[in-house]
């Protein structure tokens, strides 16, 4: 593997910020986009170049796709395991992401709620809720 090339895909604000609310643990699209406040289709985009890079991996479970951090990438170039450990919390931006991913998951949401919720703000939810 290419370690310029990784050290281009690391340099986007967007991508770090995708990794910093995954070293927390797994996280569907749905989720990152709510929580960084993008597009699906930017979530989608960053999480494909982070995955061609193997530094994420992905699962997906019905209609939703979950991505987590490849602990062998870790591994194999632990300055990254290093600096989402040790640099990332010095960024005003990555605690404001963890802030609002605390107050995500403290809320109970998940992803069909995300989609109606989305739905809402676009044309009107045609769910029901409790």
């Amino acid at each position: 593997m290419d370690i310029v090339k990784m050290l281009k895909v690391l340099g986007d604000e967007n991508r770090i910020r995708i990794l910093n609310l995954l070293k927390d643990g797994e996280l569907c699209v749905c989720e990152i986009e709510y929580i960084l406040g993008i597009t699906q289709s930017n979530a989608s985009r960053h999480l494909t170049k982070l995955s061609m890079f193997n530094i994420v991996t992905y699962n997906k479970k019905a209609q939703w796709v979950y991505y987590k951090l490849n602990k062998d990438t870790l591994k194999k170039f632990p300055f990254i395991k290093e600096f989402l450990e040790n640099e990332l919390n010095k960024i005003d931006i990555c605690n404001q992401d963890i802030e609002t991913l605390i107050k995500y998951k403290k809320s109970g949401m998940n992803c069909e709620m995300l989609r109606c919720y989305k739905n809402d703000i676009e044309n009107g939810c045609k769910c029901r809720r409790n």
